[in-house]
């Protein structure tokens, strides 16, 4: 299944609903640093983010460090950033 990349003005009215999203300079990508109280919150967090990320068969390119979290969702399918990505993003964001 082809999954067409976002337009400019596509990515440009996407980013306008995820806040706290920045678009790599590429123009391929969106990240976003988590930041929480300690370790536990930061990896259950991650865990909540995994059963999201299975269940939409879309998984992200991610980091922890202790407390703090490091998303980027792209679709490497694709080349670039694809509605996929926006509602993975918008599925994260409802975790926080």
């Amino acid at each position: 299944m082809t999954v067409p990349r976002l337009t400019d003005a596509e990515r440009e009215a996407a980013l306008r609903t995820l806040p706290g999203w920045t678009l790599r300079e590429d123009g391929a990508a969106i990240a976003r640093a988590f930041r929480f109280a300690d370790f536990s919150e930061a990896f259950a967090f991650m865990t909540r983010v995994a059963l999201i990320a299975e269940a939409q068969d879309h998984h992200p390119d991610w980091s922890n460090s202790y407390n703090r979290v490091s998303i980027t969702l792209t679709t490497h399918a694709a080349g670039g950033l694809t509605q996929r990505d926006v509602r993975a993003a918008l599925a994260i964001d409802r975790l926080v």
